[in-house]
């Protein structure tokens, strides 16, 4: 990095504080309000029954600790730009390689993921019928594009695109909620029978009517919703007056989580008993046809759409960002830390690019999307625990050898060392839950590949340098 005293960032190869406090307060909520909880929740609610609602609230907590610990490391040093300054910084240059690649896997991966859920959400467009491999590419290649073609422009564009893709998804849970509570103090009768109430929640088996095992599968899926919240850490570096905007955003996650996850998911099971909930078609759409909505099917499968094209940009901004600082910190190749005239990492883009096509060619190879989808979802799970650990011990290493700045943090983690060694253990718990279903055991099992990769790299390639 040049060591000329030039004022502008952009001349000077730096990322600008280029989004507002309105552009970081979506990119948090639409960070939390993951297409897992539109495409996932009827299996979770079928796994789990009403006991859905304390998985969210368990997990959703854990995050919010994971997000303060986040926003006390990056506000105790305004030079840190994402994870990979402080675990850099903190834990040593080893920890800024794993976190950076990782966290740009983390991405590619549900990138590829959302991919094929593009695909199955336009078969419904398509008459139901699904698509050729050769359709399935075409259009694979179209969304990446597209998406790319949105953040090459601007990082101002990228927060305003996020902003209205989030506040589609927000409408959208808005209006769920707010018919449910009609359909619940009129005593909704639907087209089976079933009377809405709140009763339904705990009258068919109690809150944890499939027992402990059902509870703790519920976890495997739930969590990937959360996937994202994150994304917050990766903008502070492009986000105006973060002193102030960064605790707004991390503060407002818990209530998010309660009103869009809890507050939906209780309304749905109240109109129609979890037992009776189709895992294989989501809850949202179900409750808007009960409800007598004829466009609702279209509708809802218009906001998943959405949803599914948030991620990708979200992911694609991520990716391009981890992979600038991981060049920044000579981690990755130089190219990759050039800006061009818009103050955009375009070769990082690019890069980013050409691996999600090599997904796309993954829907001409692998014809069952909804098992490539599964697989992709939990290894990037798996991927992100990894992360929000590495979040976690570079915060120990931070209250330990920094006590001078934890002392002066105006935005300190409650609990401090206590909360970490919670956070820590629970997460760990997390992978192994992951190894109950057949499913996800998979996912699990090819995870350390990855690591092997890295190791090769950073001795390899890194420490050589």
């Amino acid at each position: 990095m040049s060591d000329q005293n030039i004022n502008s960032p952009q001349q000077n190869g730096e990322l600008q504080r280029s989004l507002s406090n309105r552009h970081l307060q979506l990119i948090a909520i639409g960070g939390a309000i993951g297409t897992g909880l539109f495409m996932g929740s009827g299996k979770t609610i079928s796994l789990a029954g009403p006991s859905i609602l304390v998985i969210y609230m368990i997990i959703g907590f854990m995050v919010f600790l994971v997000m303060r610990a986040l926003g006390e490391l990056l506000l105790s040093n305004l030079q840190y730009k994402s994870f990979i300054d402080f675990a850099t910084d903190l834990i040593g240059p080893w920890a800024g390689y794993f976190v950076g690649w990782t966290y740009w896997l983390c991405w590619i991966t549900i990138g590829i993921a959302d991919l094929s859920a593009i695909i199955y959400y336009l078969q419904f467009f398509n008459n139901g019928m699904p698509f050729s491999p050769e359709e399935g590419v075409m259009i694979s290649i179209a969304a990446i594009v597209f998406i790319m073609g949105l953040n090459l422009v601007t990082v101002k564009l990228f927060g305003e695109l996020e902003f209205w893709f989030a506040l589609i998804k927000i409408i959208a849970i808005v209006v769920l909620i707010g018919v449910g509570f009609w359909m619940i103090f009129t005593g909704f009768t639907s087209t089976s029978g079933e009377i809405a109430a709140f009763s339904n929640i705990w009258s068919h088996g109690g809150i944890f009517p499939t027992g402990a095992i059902g509870f703790l599968a519920g976890f495997q899926i739930a969590i990937f919703a959360f996937v994202g919240v994150e994304l917050v850490g990766t903008t502070a570096a492009e986000t105006k007056d973060p002193e102030t905007n960064l605790p707004k955003a991390v503060n407002s996650i818990p209530i998010r989580i309660i009103i869009f996850y809890v507050l939906s998911l209780l309304v749905v099971m109240s109109v129609t008993p979890w037992n009776k909930i189709d895992p294989n078609i989501s809850p949202f759409v179900n409750l808007f046809s009960q409800a007598g909505i004829a466009a609702a099917a279209i509708i809802m499968n218009l906001v998943v759409l959405s949803s599914v094209m948030s991620s990708m940009n979200s992911g694609v901004f991520s990716t391009s960002r981890m992979l600038f600082g991981l060049s920044r910190e000579t981690q990755a190749p130089e190219a990759f830390g050039t800006l061009n005239k818009r103050a955009v990492p375009a070769n990082a883009l690019y890069f980013s690019a050409v691996c999600l096509l090599l997904g796309a060619a993954l829907q001409y190879f692998v014809p069952n999307t909804v098992e490539a989808f599964t697989l992709a979802t939990t290894l990037s799970t798996i991927l992100f625990i990894c992360v929000w650990l590495m979040i976690i011990w570079s915060y120990v290493v931070y209250y330990k050898t920094r006590p001078e700045l934890h002392a002066k943090s105006t935005f300190k983690l409650p609990g401090g060392l206590v909360t970490c060694a919670i956070v820590a253990i629970f997460f760990i718990g997390m992978i192994g839950v992951l190894a109950l279903e057949d499913d996800t055991r998979r996912a699990l099992m090819v995870s350390p590949i990855w690591f092997v990769i890295l190791i090769i790299g950073y001795f390899g390639f890194y420490k050589k340098k």
